[in-house]
């Protein structure tokens, strides 16, 4: 069994830059807990999803490696985001600027939030990718709707059950933590399987025209080997 990399990938940057784009946005509207239909939760949970989409796309087409590189990346414009609304905020507002408190509401971070969120972050992102690339081995290539779907179950479960955890715990009741737990978990893995039809075409669109279908035969799993070659 042999990966077919492409000496060049034409769409890689592209799908980097709209899984950051995702990421980014998705923590902004998280500022806003809605309710939808039987769900409760924070706005980003609606976008959310797709940027577990694109890391399947991205290990499924690309290998474990390029996706790493890729979370890597949405970690620190995720940090980067973060620093910058908190330096503009606490910088003192011009006179005839009323809209402090506003922003303060809107964009304003704390440290928790912003910790809860980058660590299930990547404890989601690479859960997934790890899960979808054995999954890749052992199933040969085949029934790529099952990789896409049980990654997910285990990378959004992680991801929902620590960053509810981090951020709510001892703040909010119990009952209304586990609501918010298993309505983002439940909702995030139904709009997964929802988009899987989706996930097919664009996942053959781009190994036709990458020509590159890496299957993480010796790959090092270790999320830190940035520069790991494997």
């Amino acid at each position: 069994m042999a990966s077919r990399p492409s000496p060049g990938h034409r769409y890689f940057a592209m799908v980097m830059a709209a899984f950051v784009a995702v990421l980014l946005i998705s923590n902004v509207a998280s500022s806003k807990i809605l309710l939808l239909g039987p769900f409760t939760f924070d706005g980003g949970t609606i976008l959310f999803p797709l940027s577990y989409i694109f890391g399947d796309l991205l290990t499924e087409v690309y290998g474990y490696r390029r996706s790493r590189q890729v979370i890597w990346t949405g970690f620190g414009a995720a940090l980067l985001m973060s620093a910058v609304f908190a330096a503009v905020g606490a910088l003192p507002p011009a006179p005839g600027w009323t809209n402090q408190d506003a922003y303060t509401r809107i964009l304003g971070t704390t440290p928790r939030i912003v910790g809860a969120s980058l660590v299930a972050y990547c404890a989601g992102e690479f859960s997934n990718s790890f899960v979808l690339a054995k999954m890749k081995i052992f199933t040969n290539g085949r029934f790529l709707w099952s990789r896409t779907i049980g990654s997910t179950l285990v990378g959004e479960g992680i991801d929902t059950l620590l960053f509810v955890t981090i951020a709510f715990l001892g703040t909010v009741p119990s009952a209304l933590l586990l609501t918010v737990i298993l309505s983002n978990y439940a909702f995030k893995v139904g709009f997964e399987v929802a988009a899987t039809p989706f996930t097919y075409l664009v996942v053959g669109f781009l190994k036709r025209r990458e020509q590159s279908d890496v299957y993480d035969v010796g790959t090092d799993f270790n999320p830190f080997a940035v520069a790991s070659r494997g």
